[in-house]
Order: structure tokens, then sequence, then C-alpha cells
């Protein structure tokens, strides 16, 4: 399922992704020789006319926790599912295709260019049919206001990246009043990111109404579907066709979003509650392949799964001790744990910024992240962790070397596993790893967003621009850990990152994110595993859903076939 974010709870030990396939015969095929990782726009998804889909029926799926925040451009609202619901009901600007290049959308925009370079400006041309819920037609006062809530400028707004708005100098009426103006300070390469979604002026334009406004509901929506229900009882939200929609009517008559844990979904599936599941872990691939109604799509999607380490709080603030927990796990050999069952191939992601499909792509691991138990030794005793004797704890000023592993209980089988090779592989050099696994719904809010853990496991997805990662390795600010989650960072990459982010030469913007790139290894911010396959059951007869690589979904054409 495609999810417009770059926060989701990491479902399994990772892997590079598969080819783009057709639907499965209902064969166990994980005898299979291994596939090979695909092109970039490796994508499955039943594309049909829509004039083969009939109008009605429902698309339900199981999401990971219930959606506290509905503004996902504030620090709470990064959660995938938050994002995947709100980019179904909110002006969508800009939509990847299945390379990953951006299309604007013509429900929402007749034109947007740089119409100047120097300084850059760019003018957007607004569909003069395009409303928010409350009849307020869509305007350069939403630019605006948007633009000063995430420009940094005011700290009161608890914004999660302020990347690319803090380069704004100017937003104004363009032409006509459908017309916006954006002048830049500075160039900015990926300017179609920013505005996108785009949330309504009289919503967020105060730090009360932007901070917590959209908590437990989506205060305002201008889009093909609106919100129907919110159900915390039952766990679901309910999303209906707005008869006031403007743009191509959607053909399905509900979306459901409905909370479960990642172990309950394939069941949920089978009993035909859901209509989607992952279909990535052998034991799930096994039952889904075999279910008559079901096809596997797969595709080539920006996903990887990796452990954040956390520089913010307790042993690991010292570089040296996360440089030895980076030499102490061995990459390859949670790797090929998991790999043996599958039926594609896998190979180590060696990049933050790039997947081995992209253009862009190169390993910048450093020394300290080939498995090297000795190095690992070596690095604690000069950090002043003593070892009392092989198998047991170092200890320092009389304090353990201790390290809490944060898992949501929601999370798969396949997820703890990674965890305990973790813990077996840093109690080898005397560290001692509590495995806590915390509430599905707290996991997020009250424990990563929070920076409230010491090793942690998510996914960052679909970063098709690289600009969408500066918040997550960019320096805190105060409290704002941005999605730095880990509190590890520097000046020195804060600079790359502003560079690349102005420079509108591809080239050299992939050699300075490159270069930033090399700096976060060697800090220690975080151990790359794998790019996650994408590797879908999803209903027979549903269209237009599905594996969708690089690309969008886009709900006015998602539906059964006739």
């Amino acid at each position: 399922m495609r999810r417009s974010t770059v926060i989701a709870i990491a479902a399994a030990l990772s892997a590079t992704v598969v080819v783009s396939g057709c639907g499965s015969s209902g064969k166990d095929d994980n005898s299979a020789k291994k596939q090979a990782a695909p092109q970039a726009d490796g994508q499955n998804i039943n594309a049909r006319p829509v004039a083969d889909l009939k109008q009605g029926g429902s698309l339900r799926f199981g999401i990971d926790q219930w959606i506290t925040q509905y503004n996902i451009n504030q620090v709470d609202g990064q959660q995938g599912d938050a994002q995947d619901l709100i980019m179904a009901v909110m002006p969508d600007l800009f939509d990847p295709d299945a390379k990953g290049v951006q299309r604007l959308n013509p429900s929402y925009l007749v034109s947007a260019k740089v119409v100047s370079t120097s300084p850059q400006v760019v003018e957007y041309q607004l569909n003069p049919k395009a409303k928010w819920s409350d009849g307020t037609p869509l305007s350069w006062k939403d630019f605006e206001a948007q633009w000063k809530a995430l420009n940094g400028s005011n700290p009161a707004y608890e914004a999660v990246d302020t990347s690319g708005y803090d380069q704004v100098s100017k937003v104004e009426q363009g032409a006509d009043e459908h017309g916006v103006k954006v002048t830049f300070a500075k160039a900015y390469a990926d300017w179609q990111r920013l505005f996108d979604p785009l949330y309504p002026a009289a919503y967020i334009d105060t730090p009360e109404k932007f901070n917590k406004g959209w908590s437990q509901k989506a205060a305002a929506t201008a889009g093909a579907f609106k919100v129907g229900t919110y159900d915390k009882t039952a766990q679901t939200v309910t999303l209906v066709p707005d008869p006031a929609w403007w743009g191509p009517k959607p053909k399905l008559d509900t979306i459901v979003y409905r909370v479960l844990d990642s172990a309950a979904k394939t069941e949920a599936y089978l009993n035909k509650e859901v209509d989607e599941a992952p279909a990535l872990l052998p034991e799930d691939y096994k039952r889904l392949a075999k279910d008559p109604t079901t096809d596997i799509r797969r595709g080539a999607r920006w996903d990887e799964v990796h452990i954040t380490l956390n520089g913010g709080h307790g042993p690991l603030q010292d570089v040296k001790v996360r440089n030895a927990v980076q030499a102490a796990v061995d990459r390859k050999g949670i790797n090929a744990s998991f790999a043996k069952d599958l039926s594609f191939q896998l190979a180590p992601l060696n990049n933050h910024f790039f997947m081995p499909n992209q253009a862009g792509y190169q390993d910048n691991s450093s020394e300290f992240d080939t498995y090297d138990p000795a190095k690992a030794n070596k690095l604690l005793d000069e950090a002043g962790w003593k070892s009392p004797g092989e198998g047991r704890t170092r200890t320092k000023d009389g304090k353990e070397l201790s390290l809490d592993y944060t898992l949501s209980a929601g999370g798969t089988s396949a997820q703890t596993d990674q965890a305990e090779l973790v813990q077996q592989q840093l109690a080898a050099v005397g560290v001692k790893v509590n495995i806590k696994k915390v509430p599905a719904n707290d996991y997020f809010p009250k424990f990563v967003n929070t920076g409230n853990f010491d090793l942690v496991s998510f996914r960052n997805v679909d970063a098709v621009y690289q600009t969408m990662l500066t918040p997550t390795f960019r320096q805190p600010q105060g409290k704002n850990l941005f999605q730095n989650f880990g509190s590890v960072g520097s000046p020195e990459i804060d600079a790359l990152l502003t560079k690349a982010g102005e420079t509108t030469d591809k080239a050299e913007s992939i050699k300075l994110y490159n270069e930033a790139d090399q700096q976060i290894w060697k800090l220690g911010h975080s151990i790359e595993l794998y790019q996650r396959p994408e590797i879908d059951a999803v209903r027979k007869g549903l269209a237009n859903f599905g594996a969708f690589g690089l690309g969008a979904t886009d709900y006015t054409k998602v539906g059964w076939v006739k």
C-alpha cells in the first residue's frame, strides 16, 4: 500500500526489493529461483481504465495504530497511516508516477512552474473550482499560512520539517485571485515538495491551531473523499465520497482504515475482513499466496529498515559506544537469517539517502559497519566500559552497560527476532540489551517521537525527494527533534544538507548527499539494514491498487472490476 510518509513501523527484517510481477498462481513458490532486484519503475497495481470499474464497494485495510494527529507537518503527525489518509482527503498538488517523476494534479493546479531563477520564483495557478470543506476557495493565503508555520521563524509551531520553507522569502497573490507567487531567497531544487499536501489557512494560522487543532480529527478537507466517521471504540476511520468534490467522481463508496496488530493482518485478510495485507514474511506469504481470491503484487518502493541509536541520553551519547554497537551488529547475519525462506535476493543497504535501484546509490558505510567484535571490544575499552569477563556485562563507575531496545507490541514475530539477534550480538561484547515492548498506539507518540529509547527500529519510506530526509539527520533545536529521534548530528552534516537542497545541479546534489551520508555513518546515527520488499496480497478484482513502487495512489481510480 502506498504511504506518503517517511516513518512507519518496521514490520519485518527487511530486504531489497523484488521484480514487479503478475498475480500469484496460488502455488507456494518459495522454492523457486530467487528473483533479482527490479528497475526503479517496478509496479503492479492491476491497472485498468475507470470505465472497467463498477460504481460502489469498499476498500478495507489494516493500519498499525490509532491516528492521533492529522496535521502531518506537526511533530506527532509523521506516522504512515495518517499520511496515507491525509493524501486521500487533502489537496495533493503533485503525484509521482511509476518512475518517481512528479506530475501536477489537475484537480488542484492548472499550472505550476519556475518563472525566474535569480531569484527563484515559482508561480502556481489554482483550479478555480477547488474549495475547502467549509466552502472557502483554495488561495494564496493557504500557501502563506503554511509557509509561516513551517519556515522555522516561530518555534511555537511544532514543525516536523522546516527545510525548503526556510528558503522562501515571500508568498503573495499571483496574477489573479487563483494565482500564487512564491519567491525564494535561495534556490531550492525540490520546490514541488512544498505545500504538498496543502492545509487551509483558517485552521493552521496560529500555533494553537497548528499543534492541536488536528488532534484526533481532520479539521477540514478538500478531496474526493472526506472523513465519514471516527470510531475509536472499533478502532476504525471511514472515508466517504465528498458530494462537493469537483473532480473525477470516485468509484468506491467507502475506504475503511482499521487498527490491526501486524500479526493479525494475515488472518483478517483470509477471513475477508480486509482487502490488502503484507505478504513479506515467509509464513504470511505461504498462506496468502495459496488463497484463490488473492493476487500477490510486487513493486520497487523507496523503503528501508534501520536501527536508530539514541545519542541524546545514556551510554550512546558517546560516539565510541555508538561505533562499538555498529561494529558488534552483524548486518549480514541478520540478512541471512531472514533471507533463507524468501523467493527473492537480499542485499545489505549501505546508504541512508538512495536505494540500490536509484541513481546516486553508493556504499558509504564506515569502518565501523563491518561486523568486527574485536573492534567493538576495543572501542568499549577505550570508552571506559570495563569487562568483568567473557559473557558478563561491562561496567563503568558502578553502572552496567545496559540498553533498551523498544518494540511495538503490535509488531511482527520477525521484528522480535531482529531485536533478539541484536541482543545476542551485543551481549557477546558485554552490552546488555533489554527488549521492551510497548503498546502499539504509544510506540510513536510516547517513545519514538520523544526520543524515549536507546535502540529502536522503524522504516523511512517514500523519500523520493532526498530533501524529505533532512529532518531525519539535522541537529535538533531544543525540544524539537524534527525526525532525528536519536539526536545524532553535526554542523557539518547540516551544512551539507542545506547546500544539497539549494543546488539545482542533480549530479552535484547527489555528490553532496553522499558526502553527508559518509559523515552520518561515522557518527553512528543509525544502522542501515535493508531495502524492504514491496510484496502485497491484494484481493482479486481490485484495480489500480497494490504495489505502487515509486508511484502514488489515485483514490478516484481505485475500485472493483465489473
